[in-house]
């Protein structure tokens, strides 16, 4: 199940979130409006439910969320940007991924 999420994530919503893929959420993180999207089989179902949210496209960054040992993954098919200086599935900025990770810590976590 897909959520758009603007606040701590419930633990019914990260169960729900979890029904695709058991062991990891893909997330897509609005690093602009710091909201993001969790659940669904694909990054780009998180990244539609954004757009259509009004969230713009150059914003817009995945990454996996492993709930158990709450490590991140930032790589997504959505992050090949050469526009963007992203060639690669990986986020290469470590800033970008620095404020990805705090997003998706305070959201699924509860962590500050």
């Amino acid at each position: 199940m897909l959520h758009l999420l603007r606040d701590l994530a419930t633990p019914d919503q990260v169960a729900e979130m979890l029904a695709d893929w058991e062991v990891l959420i893909k997330v897509v993180v609005d690093i602009r409006r710091e909201i993001l999207t969790g659940g669904g089989e694909m990054h780009a179902d998180g990244e539609a439910l954004l757009l259509a949210d009004g969230c713009q496209q150059e914003d817009l960054w995945g990454a996996n969320w492993y709930p158990t040992s709450r490590d991140i993954r930032f790589e997504a098919l959505i992050n090949i940007r050469p526009r963007q200086n992203n060639r690669r599935m990986q986020v290469e900025s470590e800033a970008l991924r620095n404020k990805m990770e705090a997003i998706i810590r305070r959201i699924l976590e509860g962590r500050s």
